[in-house]
C-alpha cells in the first residue's frame, strides 16, 4: 500500500447510518481518530436528522437528503473553526444521527396506587397501566439536556425517566378531571390526549414530544369490585319481594327432596302454606282502583285489617294479617300458650284466650259423657 493509499484510507468520505435496530434514539458515528474529508457525501434518510458537533458545541443539523460537505452549507461550524475564506482541507467533527420517527412500543404503568376522591365511594385507590408514542422534535435540546456524549442513546435508557413523568402527571389528571369513577372507561380517550399535551409541554425542554398516550385499564382495588359485582347483582335482582318469593320456592322443592328432615318438614310445610296463601291473595286480589274522594256523595274508606303479633322465645315477630296466623300455627310459632297482641288489646294474652283466634286453632269437642 502507498502512501497516498493510506492517506485516503484515514479520510472520511461517506457518512450516512442505517438504522438495524428498533430502539436506538441517538447513533453517533464512528470516526475515531480519522478526519472528515472537505466535500465528503453525507445521507441522512426520512426519520433522521444529522448534527455536527464540534469540540462539545453542536454546529450545524442536516435533515433528510445528500449533502456534499462545504464551507458554503456548515456555516456554525465553519465559524466555530475559524473557516472565514473558504476550507478544502480534512477536518475532525462528531457527527450524531437523531433517529426523529416515532418510538410506539413503550410501556408505563403505575407501581403504587393513586388515590383520588370520588363523589360517590369517597377515597379509591386506582392503578393504571398502558403505552405511549414518542417523538424527538428537537434533536439539538436532546443532545444537549440528555444524550451528552453517548455513542449509542436508547429508549431504555429515556423511559424510566419518562414513566416517572407520566405517573406524576396522572395523579393530577384524574384527580381535577372530576369524572365519577365509574365512568373513568368511557372518557380514557379524552384523559390520554390531556395527558399527551401536557407531557409534551413538559419535555419540551428535553427535544421530546408525547403525540400519543394511551390509557389500556383503570382499575380498583379487589374489595371494591366485590361491592361493585354486589350492587350489580342487585340491579339483577330487580324486585326485592318477588325475588323472596322465588328464593323461598327454591327451599320448598329443595326441601322436598329431603324427605327425612323431620324439623325441616313442618318448617317446609309451614313456609309452603304461607307461600301458597300469599300467592292466592295476590292472584285473586283485583286490581287496585283509584279511591273515591270522601264526602257527601262518596262512601267512607273500607277498615283496616288488624295486624297480629307473636312472641316467640322471648321475641317479638309480625305484623301478620289474619289470614297469615294459620301458617303460623302450622309451622308451629303461634300455639294456645303463644303470647299474641294487637292493637287495642291492654296487654300480651295467651292464643288460646282470646276469642277471635278460636277459629285459627279449630273448635275442640266437648268431654265424652260419663267423664
Amino acid at each position: 500500500m502507498g502512501l497516498m493509499d493510506k492517506l485516503r484510507g484515514e479520510l472520511i468520505d461517506i457518512i450516512q447510518w442505517l438504522d438495524d435496530s428498533r430502539d436506538t434514539i441517538v447513533w453517533r458515528f464512528p470516526r475515531f481518530q480519522n478526519e472528515i474529508k472537505m466535500g465528503a457525501k453525507l445521507v441522512v434518510r426520512e426519520s433522521q436528522v444529522a448534527v455536527f458537533v464540534n469540540e462539545g458545541q453542536i454546529a450545524d443539523a442536516f435533515a433528510p437528503g445528500t449533502y456534499e460537505l462545504q464551507t458554503q452549507n456548515m456555516p456554525i461550524l465553519s465559524t466555530l473553526k475559524g473557516w472565514k475564506y473558504g476550507f478544502e482541507s480534512p477536518f475532525k467533527a462528531e457527527v450524531y444521527f437523531v433517529n426523529t420517527r416515532q418510538f410506539t412500543d413503550m410501556k408505563w404503568g403505575t407501581q403504587n396506587p393513586i388515590i383520588v376522591r370520588d363523589a360517590e365511594f369517597g377515597m379509591v385507590r386506582l392503578r393504571a397501566f398502558g403505552a405511549f408514542a414518542a417523538k424527538v422534535v428537537d434533536p439539538k435540546k436532546l443532545l444537549k439536556e440528555l444524550v451528552g456524549t453517548d455513542p449509542q442513546f436508547r429508549t431504555e435508557e429515556v423511559q424510566e425517566y419518562l414513566r416517572q413523568q407520566i405517573v406524576g402527571h396522572l395523579a393530577p389528571a384524574l384527580a381535577t378531571s372530576g369524572i365519577p369513577m365509574l365512568d373513568l372507561a368511557a372518557h380514557q380517550q379524552t384523559l390520554g390526549n390531556t395527558l399527551a399535551g401536557a407531557l409534551t409541554t413538559e419535555l419540551a425542554e428535553y427535544g421530546i414530544a408525547i403525540p400519543k398516550f394511551i390509557i389500556e385499564n383503570i382499575s380498583l382495588p379487589p374489595e371494591v369490585e366485590a361491592i361493585l359485582d354486589k350492587r350489580t347483582e342487585m340491579g339483577l335482582v330487580g324486585n326485592m319481594a318477588q325475588y323472596t318469593q322465588f328464593q323461598a320456592a327454591t327451599a320448598i322443592e329443595e326441601a322436598a327432596k329431603n324427605p327425612g328432615g323431620g324439623a325441616g318438614e313442618g318448617i317446609g310445610l309451614g313456609m309452603g302454606m304461607a307461600m301458597g296463601q300469599q300467592m292466592a291473595r295476590s292472584m285473586n286480589q283485583p286490581a287496585a282502583e283509584p279511591a273515591a274522594p270522601a264526602g257527601p256523595g262518596g262512601p267512607p274508606p273500607l277498615p283496616t285489617a288488624a295486624q297480629w303479633f307473636i312472641g316467640v322465645a322471648g321475641q317479638q315477630q309480625g305484623p301478620y294479617a289474619p289470614g297469615d296466623l294459620p301458617a303460623q300455627v302450622a309451622s308451629g310459632a303461634l300455639t294456645r300458650e303463644a303470647l299474641v297482641w294487637k292493637a287495642g288489646m291492654a296487654g300480651w294474652t295467651p292464643a288460646g284466650e282470646v276469642a277471635e283466634l278460636s277459629s285459627v286453632f279449630g273448635a275442640t269437642p266437648p268431654p265424652l259423657p260419663g267423664n
